[in-house]
Protein backbone atom coordinates (compact mmCIF):
# COMPACT_ATOMS: atom_id res chain seq x y z
CA UNK A 1 0.00 0.00 0.00
CA UNK A 2 1.52 3.82 -0.49
CA UNK A 3 0.71 5.67 2.27
CA UNK A 4 0.52 9.07 1.90
CA UNK A 5 2.67 12.18 2.69
CA UNK A 6 2.26 13.98 5.30
CA UNK A 7 0.69 16.74 3.41
CA UNK A 8 -2.17 14.88 2.15
CA UNK A 9 -3.66 13.95 5.80
CA UNK A 10 -6.27 16.77 5.60
CA UNK A 11 -8.34 14.39 3.52
CA UNK A 12 -12.02 14.39 4.56
CA UNK A 13 -12.30 10.54 6.19
CA UNK A 14 -12.65 11.28 10.01
CA UNK A 15 -13.37 8.19 11.99
CA UNK A 16 -13.17 10.00 15.26
CA UNK A 17 -14.34 13.11 16.32
CA UNK A 18 -13.18 15.03 19.70
CA UNK A 19 -12.40 18.54 18.96
CA UNK A 20 -12.98 20.59 22.35
CA UNK A 21 -11.26 17.21 24.32
CA UNK A 22 -8.56 17.15 21.46
CA UNK A 23 -7.42 20.40 22.04
CA UNK A 24 -7.60 20.08 25.86
CA UNK A 25 -5.22 16.86 25.39
CA UNK A 26 -3.01 18.59 22.89
CA UNK A 27 -2.47 21.61 26.08
CA UNK A 28 -2.58 18.90 28.78
CA UNK A 29 -0.25 16.50 26.67
CA UNK A 30 2.48 18.94 26.20
CA UNK A 31 2.38 19.81 29.95
CA UNK A 32 2.81 16.33 31.21
CA UNK A 33 5.99 15.95 29.22
CA UNK A 34 8.41 17.73 32.24
CA UNK A 35 5.74 18.18 34.34
CA UNK A 36 5.06 14.16 35.24
CA UNK A 37 8.18 13.33 33.24
CA UNK A 38 6.26 11.98 30.37
CA UNK A 39 9.74 12.50 28.60
CA UNK A 40 11.32 10.12 29.82
CA UNK A 41 9.02 7.65 29.79
CA UNK A 42 8.58 8.14 26.27
CA UNK A 43 12.54 7.14 26.11
CA UNK A 44 12.28 4.08 27.78
CA UNK A 45 8.86 2.99 25.87
CA UNK A 46 11.05 3.46 22.33
CA UNK A 47 14.45 3.01 23.47
CA UNK A 48 16.05 0.10 21.20
CA UNK A 49 14.05 0.05 18.69
CA UNK A 50 14.61 -0.26 14.84
CA UNK A 51 13.21 -0.74 11.46
CA UNK A 52 9.42 -0.32 10.37
CA UNK A 53 7.52 1.14 13.31
CA UNK A 54 4.01 1.61 13.05
CA UNK A 55 2.22 3.55 15.70
CA UNK A 56 -1.34 3.47 16.34
CA UNK A 57 -3.07 6.43 18.01
CA UNK A 58 -0.21 8.64 17.94
CA UNK A 59 -2.61 11.85 19.19
CA UNK A 60 -0.25 14.95 18.52
CA UNK A 61 3.14 13.46 17.52
CA UNK A 62 5.07 13.82 21.28
CA UNK A 63 6.61 10.62 20.75
CA UNK A 64 8.08 11.60 17.43
CA UNK A 65 11.24 13.36 18.78
CA UNK A 66 11.83 10.43 21.00
CA UNK A 67 12.59 7.97 18.43
CA UNK A 68 15.70 6.37 18.34
CA UNK A 69 17.48 6.93 14.33
CA UNK A 70 17.62 3.33 14.16
CA UNK A 71 14.02 3.24 13.32
CA UNK A 72 13.74 3.82 9.50
CA UNK A 73 10.24 4.94 9.46
CA UNK A 74 7.71 5.29 11.23
CA UNK A 75 3.73 5.30 9.97
CA UNK A 76 1.67 6.73 12.81
CA UNK A 77 -2.07 6.68 12.52
CA UNK A 78 -4.32 9.18 14.32
CA UNK A 79 -8.32 8.97 13.72
CA UNK A 80 -9.10 12.64 15.19
CA UNK A 81 -8.27 15.58 12.63
CA UNK A 82 -6.93 18.26 14.89
CA UNK A 83 -4.57 15.84 16.38
CA UNK A 84 -3.66 14.69 13.27
CA UNK A 85 -2.88 18.05 12.03
CA UNK A 86 -0.38 18.81 14.99
CA UNK A 87 0.42 15.65 14.70
CA UNK A 88 1.86 16.27 10.75
CA UNK A 89 3.37 19.36 12.59
CA UNK A 90 5.46 17.22 14.76
CA UNK A 91 6.51 15.09 12.23
CA UNK A 92 8.23 17.68 9.75
CA UNK A 93 10.49 18.02 13.16
CA UNK A 94 11.16 14.61 13.53
CA UNK A 95 14.54 13.38 13.17
CA UNK A 96 12.97 10.22 11.55
CA UNK A 97 10.77 9.25 8.46
CA UNK A 98 7.45 9.83 9.86
CA UNK A 99 3.92 9.63 7.89
CA UNK A 100 0.97 10.86 9.38
CA UNK A 101 -1.94 8.72 8.12
CA UNK A 102 -5.98 8.74 9.04
CA UNK A 103 -6.78 5.62 10.38
CA UNK A 104 -8.81 3.75 13.06
CA UNK A 105 -7.21 1.27 15.44
CA UNK A 106 -9.64 -1.83 14.61
CA UNK A 107 -9.47 -0.84 10.75
CA UNK A 108 -5.71 0.09 9.81
CA UNK A 109 -5.15 1.04 6.61
CA UNK A 110 -1.92 -0.84 5.75
CA UNK A 111 -0.66 -4.25 4.62
CA UNK A 112 -0.74 -7.39 6.59
CA UNK A 113 3.01 -8.58 8.23
CA UNK A 114 4.38 -4.45 7.28
CA UNK A 115 5.91 -4.00 10.23
CA UNK A 116 8.77 -4.27 12.70
CA UNK A 117 7.33 -3.02 15.45
CA UNK A 118 3.97 -1.29 16.89
CA UNK A 119 3.52 1.19 19.15
CA UNK A 120 0.76 1.88 21.70
CA UNK A 121 0.56 4.56 23.65
CA UNK A 122 -2.14 5.94 26.03
CA UNK A 123 -4.38 4.52 23.42
CA UNK A 124 -6.45 1.23 24.78
CA UNK A 125 -8.36 3.33 27.01
CA UNK A 126 -10.48 4.95 24.37
CA UNK A 127 -10.78 2.58 21.17
CA UNK A 128 -14.22 1.68 20.80
CA UNK A 129 -13.35 -2.39 19.91
CA UNK A 130 -10.19 -3.50 22.10
CA UNK A 131 -10.10 -7.19 20.92
CA UNK A 132 -10.48 -5.34 17.37
CA UNK A 133 -7.78 -3.17 17.79
CA UNK A 134 -5.15 -5.80 19.19
CA UNK A 135 -5.92 -8.38 16.43
CA UNK A 136 -5.13 -5.46 14.04
CA UNK A 137 -2.01 -4.45 15.42
CA UNK A 138 -0.70 -8.71 15.06
CA UNK A 139 -2.38 -8.45 11.49
CA UNK A 140 0.46 -5.91 10.71
CA UNK A 141 3.17 -6.84 12.80
CA UNK A 142 5.89 -9.76 11.23
CA UNK A 143 6.66 -12.92 12.40
CA UNK A 144 8.82 -12.01 15.43
CA UNK A 145 7.38 -8.29 15.47
CA UNK A 146 7.14 -6.41 19.38
CA UNK A 147 4.27 -4.65 20.55
CA UNK A 148 5.47 -1.62 22.92
CA UNK A 149 3.10 -0.30 25.02
CA UNK A 150 2.51 2.39 27.98
CA UNK A 151 -1.39 2.69 28.47
CA UNK A 152 -3.13 3.36 32.19
CA UNK A 153 -6.01 1.33 33.84
CA UNK A 154 -7.50 -0.48 36.80
CA UNK A 155 -5.39 0.20 39.53
CA UNK A 156 -5.40 0.80 43.46
CA UNK A 157 -7.79 -0.80 45.96
CA UNK A 158 -11.22 -1.73 45.73
CA UNK A 159 -12.32 2.04 46.40
CA UNK A 160 -10.73 2.97 43.65
CA UNK A 161 -11.76 0.44 41.40
CA UNK A 162 -15.24 1.55 42.14
CA UNK A 163 -14.56 4.94 41.55
CA UNK A 164 -12.82 4.27 37.85
CA UNK A 165 -15.98 2.10 37.23
CA UNK A 166 -18.53 4.33 38.33
CA UNK A 167 -16.78 7.33 36.15
CA UNK A 168 -16.72 5.07 33.02
CA UNK A 169 -20.57 4.21 33.46
CA UNK A 170 -21.44 7.96 33.54
CA UNK A 171 -19.44 11.22 32.73
CA UNK A 172 -15.57 10.39 32.14
CA UNK A 173 -16.10 8.79 28.98
CA UNK A 174 -17.99 11.75 26.82
CA UNK A 175 -15.99 14.30 28.45
CA UNK A 176 -12.28 12.84 27.94
CA UNK A 177 -12.44 11.43 24.22
CA UNK A 178 -14.25 8.17 24.65
CA UNK A 179 -11.86 7.19 27.27
CA UNK A 180 -11.87 4.51 29.92
CA UNK A 181 -10.23 4.04 33.21
CA UNK A 182 -11.04 0.69 34.53
CA UNK A 183 -9.65 -1.17 31.61
CA UNK A 184 -6.80 -3.99 32.00
CA UNK A 185 -4.27 -3.41 29.07
CA UNK A 186 -2.28 -6.80 30.31
CA UNK A 187 -5.51 -8.83 30.45
CA UNK A 188 -5.92 -7.55 26.95
CA UNK A 189 -3.04 -8.09 25.84
CA UNK A 190 -2.97 -11.97 26.88
CA UNK A 191 -6.63 -12.24 25.35
CA UNK A 192 -5.41 -10.71 22.25
CA UNK A 193 -2.84 -13.96 22.20
CA UNK A 194 0.05 -11.73 22.21
CA UNK A 195 3.00 -12.98 24.73
CA UNK A 196 4.20 -10.21 27.30
CA UNK A 197 7.53 -9.91 28.23
CA UNK A 198 9.07 -7.27 30.69
CA UNK A 199 7.05 -4.94 32.14
CA UNK A 200 6.60 -2.66 35.01
CA UNK A 201 3.59 -0.88 36.66
CA UNK A 202 4.19 3.17 36.72
CA UNK A 203 2.47 5.68 38.88
CA UNK A 204 1.58 8.71 36.58
CA UNK A 205 2.55 11.61 38.08
CA UNK A 206 5.40 9.25 40.38
CA UNK A 207 5.14 12.49 42.87
CA UNK A 208 1.71 13.69 43.65
CA UNK A 209 -1.56 13.45 43.84
CA UNK A 210 -2.82 9.87 43.10
CA UNK A 211 -5.61 10.29 40.64
CA UNK A 212 -8.14 7.02 38.65
CA UNK A 213 -6.00 7.84 35.51
CA UNK A 214 -2.63 7.06 38.01
CA UNK A 215 -2.14 3.32 37.24
CA UNK A 216 0.03 2.91 33.95
CA UNK A 217 2.08 -0.22 33.00
CA UNK A 218 5.01 0.03 30.17
CA UNK A 219 6.79 -3.15 28.57
CA UNK A 220 6.48 -4.94 25.28
CA UNK A 221 4.87 -8.13 24.01
CA UNK A 222 5.34 -10.03 21.12
CA UNK A 223 3.14 -12.25 18.67
CA UNK A 224 2.98 -15.66 20.75
CA UNK A 225 4.49 -17.84 17.37
CA UNK A 226 7.19 -15.94 17.70
CA UNK A 227 10.84 -18.25 17.95
CA UNK A 228 13.10 -15.21 18.62
CA UNK A 229 13.06 -12.58 21.16
CA UNK A 230 15.65 -10.44 19.86
CA UNK A 231 14.59 -6.78 20.41
CA UNK A 232 15.90 -4.44 23.07
CA UNK A 233 13.51 -4.96 26.54
CA UNK A 234 12.06 -1.80 28.76
CA UNK A 235 14.04 -0.34 30.91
Amino acid sequence: MALRSPGSVKAAWDPVRHPLFARYYARASVNAETRMGMGAVRDRLLAGLSGRVIEIGAGNGLNFGHYPRTVSEVVAIEPERSLRQLAVEAALRSEVPVDVVPGAAEALPVKSEAYDAAVISLVLCSVRDVPRALAEARRVLRPGGMVRFFEHGLGGGRIMHVTQRALDRTLWPPLNGGCHLARDPIAALRAAGFELGPYRRVMMPEHGPTLPTSYCVLGAAWRSEDSGKTQATVH
